[in-house]
Formats: structure tokens, C-alpha cells, sequence
């Protein structure tokens, strides 16, 4: 599936907000010792969510929407929305997660540079605000079990180019 107009594209990010949300508040019922933490992402991801539509509709016009701004191809996007029973399993999920929402922000950002004023900066500030949630998750993980890195996912090894 591939997303061309503007608004299609805000309501994939809503999903993908919500999707996250949804997973960081099953981790935390999941893992009460983190709960507290794991639910704080969960309402950074709504605010997300209600920053990029406000964001989009405090800029928008039927002419910029009467064309296409974007050809995103959602499939390496999707997220996986089971929890494995294995908290350090599920702290790699979390990381693979941030790091195609990241991958994603990115993206609709550089695609939309030239035709939208706000949105490829609130858009390219979420995923900078998500690099740190990538790091607090490898953090999470080495506590568990020592040093490593979980599920072949790193911050630094992304292929993504800024």
C-alpha cells in the first residue's frame, strides 16, 4: 500500500502513535517494575499524535491537498503488535518498533520538505525525540542482562540517512 496525499499520511503516524501506544501500555502491565516508564511513552506517543494533526491542520490548504506530496510505501512501516512473554525479547521489540517509527517520521519528512511548512519539522524533531527512547530501551536491555545489543536493532546501526 502506498500513501500519496497529506492527510493519508497524518493518519498512518496517528496509527502508528496509537499501535505504539498500545504495545508501551501492554509492556507496562506486562512488567510493573517499569510500568510507571512504559506508560509515560504511551502518552508521549498520543501527544505525538495530536502534535503532528495539529501541526497539519494548523497549515493545510485544498490546494497543497489537491495534489500529491508524498509516495510512502507503508509495508516496512507496520508494526508488530504482539508482546513476547520475555521482557528483554519485548525491549527488542520495543527498539525494532521505535526504529521503523523513527525510519518512518524521517522519510514523510524529507518527502514533504518543499510543499509543507510545519510538518517535516515537527515530523523530523518526533523521530529525534525517538532516538533517545531507542537508547533508554538498549539501556533497559543491558541491565537485564549485561552488555549486548537485543534483536540486531541499534541506534547507531540504522541504514536511514539524516
Amino acid at each position: 500500500m502506498r500513501l500519496n496525499t497529506a492527510s493519508a499520511v497524518i493518519a498512518f503516524a496517528g496509527r502508528l502513535e496509537e499501535e505504539a501506544a498500545a504495545f508501551y501500555e501492554r509492556l507496562a502491565t506486562a512488567h510493573p517494575a517499569r510500568a510507571s516508564r512504559f506508560l509515560d511513552l504511551a502518552r508521549e506517543n498520543r501527544k505525538n499524535k495530536a502534535r503532528i494533526e495539529r501541526s497539519y491542520y494548523g497549515v493545510i490548504t485544498d490546494a497543497i491537498e489537491g495534489s500529491f506530496t508524498f509516495d510512502l510505501a507503508v509495508d516496512g512501516y507496520t508494526l508488530d503488535p504482539g508482546l513476547p512473554a520475555d521482557y528483554r525479547q519485548a525491549l527488542a521489540q520495543a527498539g525494532a518498533l521505535e526504529e521503523r517509527i523513527i525510519r518512518f517520521y524521517r522519510e514523510a519528512a524529507r518527502q514533504s520538505r518543499a510543499l509543507l511548512a510545519d510538518i517535516p519539522g515537527v515530523m523530523a524533531a518526533i523521530a529525534r525525540k525517538r532516538e533517545a527512547r531507542v537508547a533508554e530501551l538498549e539501556s533497559l536491555a543491558r541491565e537485564t542482562q549485561g552488555p549486548g545489543h537485543f534483536g540486531g536493532t541499534t541506534l547507531h546501526g540504522r541504514e536511514d540517512a539524516r
